[in-house]
């Protein structure tokens, strides 16, 4: 065996290989040229705001007076005591239920209001409320 007579292929290369290079940089030349057009062609879409507050519907109020004679009133108007369970059970198949708000005055018998009271209960109001006067 001679040395130095033979070429050595063991040799290291003193040049960069460019060709992986050049393939790479195609590569992502061709993924941009195909990507970008389906960037631009985007549809700009308004969407509604929500907002996390919960909607507050405040029920109607309903008015039932008995005057100092025992005569019903609804809502400023008399009603006559065949006619009044009729309108209580109306009111309560409302949604959302109306306030029954019952106000007596002060010379009526307690008993005209507790028929008033007994009329809703029955109808299913389940929410009943009292007026007063408190400058008597």
């Amino acid at each position: 065996m001679a040395f130095g007579t033979q070429d050595e292929p063991d040799e290291v290369m003193n040049e960069i290989n460019m060709t992986p290079l050049v393939d790479v940089m195609l590569v992502l030349l061709i993924i941009f040229i195909i990507t970008i057009p389906v960037m631009k062609h985007a549809v700009n879409v308004e969407l509604p705001r929500a907002s996390n507050e919960r909607e507050v519907v405040k029920p109607e109020t309903v008015r039932l007076s008995v005057d100092a004679d025992g005569a019903y009133y609804w809502n400023d108007g008399k009603v006559s005591d065949d006619a009044l369970p009729a309108l209580l059970q109306a009111e309560a198949a409302r949604n959302p239920q109306p306030d029954l708000h019952i106000r007596g005055d002060r010379n009526t018998r307690y008993e005209r209001v507790a028929q008033a009271m007994a009329a809703a209960q029955q109808a299913g109001l389940r929410k009943i409320g009292f007026i007063i006067d408190p400058s008597r």
